[in-house]
């Protein structure tokens, strides 16, 4: 039997009477489904080529699109700093900022009510069912990589988009860099783009913070040392432009 554009309207509206669409709430769609635990066999990391990023921000508006961050908080942003070297010189750097999904995450044994978790694949993620918004992991996160949603009233961070990489898909703010100075991928395959650039740049790469021993998982190429760790009786060598205005 042939079915016609007519039909076919006339059908599709007969299955659609007395439905209605009701969008979202603000926080309905920010919330984070309930606990997934990943699978094992992968660990996911991150490695930025800061000799790629032009500072252009299409991580963090690309982020907060796919993830509907509220106004004026964002998961990953990258921000300026000035850095002063040995020569008193001050030069300006661009650094990506986000959640370093650690392999030893402070902001897991400080939750009350185990809301933070790290998934068996190694990703750090947030129970917004379960999260009671008290900020113990907001603290005791070492890289200010968290904030309180005032729209869902949980913690909120980067999650290396979870939910797309089991869609096998990339993170909105990789598949948005222009630069490609973002790379995301299985540190657990050595066959992965990750995998041979973390072996091509051993001993390159630098992660922020490592006194801290939260083993960040978010690997950086082309980081200047001041970012690295504080050198012990000396004030710190980099000031965010923010903070200096």
């Amino acid at each position: 039997m042939e079915l016609t554009k007519r039909k076919l309207l006339k059908n599709f509206s007969a299955l659609t009477v007395g439905s209605a669409f009701v969008p979202l709430s603000y926080a309905e769609q920010n919330f984070q489904p309930a606990r997934r635990e990943g699978s094992a066999e992968h660990r996911y990391g991150m490695l930025i080529d800061l000799r790629r990023c032009i500072g252009c921000q299409a991580c963090t508006v690309s982020c907060s699109v796919e993830n509907n961050s509220p106004l004026g908080e964002f998961r990953t942003t990258v921000r300026q700093y000035e850095v002063v070297n040995e020569n008193h010189m001050i030069n300006n750097v661009l650094l990506p900022r986000l959640c370093n999904h650690c392999d030893n995450p402070p902001c897991v044994p400080v939750c009350p009510v185990q809301a933070t978790y790290q998934r068996k694949d190694g990703i750090v993620v947030i129970n917004n069912e379960a999260c009671i918004g008290c900020a113990y992991c907001v603290q005791a996160c070492p890289y200010d990589a968290r904030f309180i949603n005032e729209e869902t009233k949980t913690a909120d961070k980067c999650t290396f988009c979870a939910h797309r990489l089991e869609a096998g898909l990339l993170p909105a703010c990789v598949e948005s860099c222009v630069g490609g100075a973002r790379i995301i991928g299985d540190l657990k395959d050595p066959n992965s783009t990750i995998s041979q650039l973390i072996a091509q740049h051993k001993d390159e790469l630098k992660v922020l913070k490592p006194e801290d021993g939260t083993i960040p998982q978010v690997f950086y190429l082309g980081l200047d040392d001041a970012f690295v760790s504080q050198v012990k009786g000396q004030p710190m060598l980099w000031q965010g432009l923010e903070d200096a205005a």
